[in-house]
């Protein structure tokens, strides 16, 4: 396979010019997406350089120490993302707790559990396979929680009347929003499900892009692809159960009546 080609500032600037093409477009049409799409490629630009520099110095020194710390920090940013995503948000820092909670067992247990079992790196933490792993399953897990989370609340409060019906006709609370529950996993796990039927045929998934353009062989970047397909459908599943159980705990006080005066910010 061949060397990597390494890109100059300039051909990043040619590729910008595309995003500038489409935000020219954007106010051209009114569409009052202009302003956020230059600060998202702002954002963008900055934050990777700024991630490569810092990866640079972690992969050269490999401590431990701060490879924790970077997982810690990915998680906590990860876990305020699905906050900032909710329409009706969970007051206090329970929200937080929640979707960090969700988060730990969906993306960070099951990347220890691959570096350990499956990869076999030595040591287990080194960060050129454990900071990007960590990266791929939060961002991916981390839009399927926010998904069922954002569906089991908004549903709830929608249906608030069907619940509190259910409840006086002597239905648990668990058996009120049973339905619900239902409907959210399934909105969770939809972007995975589109995602692992249409790999290799409609599109070639990013690791496996990237891997190919790195020079490394196809079929080895195949096996790579696989196996994180597979780490992120299983922490997607597990981290939006987690989340919607916790959840529908919440919803209800200790006598299972509804709670969303309590319990929830920005209702409308």
């Amino acid at each position: 396979m061949g060397d990597l080609i390494s890109l100059s500032a300039y051909d990043l600037m040619l590729a910008s010019l595309l995003v500038l093409a489409l935000v020219g477009l954007s106010v051209r049409l009114q569409l009052g997406i202009g302003l956020q799409l230059t600060i998202a490629a702002l954002r963008t630009t900055a934050q990777l350089l700024l991630v490569g520099l810092i990866l640079k110095q972690v992969f050269e020194q490999a401590q431990l120490s701060w490879i924790l710390l970077i997982m810690l920090v990915m998680l906590t940013v990860a876990a305020w993302e699905i906050l900032a995503r909710q329409k009706r948000k969970i007051k206090g820092w329970w929200g937080f707790g929640i979707s960090a909670f969700a988060l730990f067992v969906s993306s960070f247990l099951i990347t220890i559990i691959a570096l350990l079992f499956i990869i076999k790196t030595d040591p287990w933490y080194t960060p050129q396979y454990a900071i990007p792993l960590l990266g791929m399953l939060l961002g991916n897990t981390m839009n399927g929680i926010a998904l069922g989370m954002d569906r089991l609340v908004q549903t709830a409060w929608q249906q608030r009347a069907i619940i509190e019906q259910r409840l006086m006709l002597g239905q648990t609370a668990m058996q009120a929003v049973r339905e619900i529950k239902h409907e959210s996993m399934r909105a969770g796990m939809i972007p995975i499900i589109n995602a692992m039927a249409a790999a290799g045929i409609v599109s070639l998934p990013g690791m496996m892009t990237g891997q190919i353009l790195a020079g490394s062989e196809p079929i080895e970047a195949v096996k790579y692809q696989i196996l994180i397909m597979f780490l992120i459908t299983a922490g997607t599943g597990f981290g939006v159960v987690a989340v919607l159980h916790m959840i529908s705990k919440r919803l209800f006080d200790s006598r299972e009546r509804l709670r969303f005066d309590q319990l929830l910010v920005n209702i409308e």
